[in-house]
């Protein structure tokens, strides 16, 4: 469309799945809650669960696969 005369660049969608996902660190780092953290969770231990309860940076070899999903992150 033209608005005041100007074309205008078309907008990037967000993957909305990733967006869910995954979190920007302060730093700018990619972040992602661990794996095996949903279920089954009676036979493995406390620390084990503990340790996985936090949000890891995802794998340098990734991130810009992930800029590409989500471009305003």
């Amino acid at each position: 469309m033209l608005f005041s005369g100007l074309p205008s660049m078309p907008k990037l969608k967000t993957r909305k799945a990733a967006a869910k996902r995954l979190r920007a660190s302060g730093s700018g780092k990619i972040m992602r809650r661990q794996t095996y953290r949903s279920h089954l969770l009676e036979h493995k231990s406390a620390s084990r669960k503990r340790r996985l309860a936090g949000m890891v940076a995802v794998n340098e070899r990734d991130v810009a696969n992930v800029h590409l999903m989500l471009p305003y992150l």
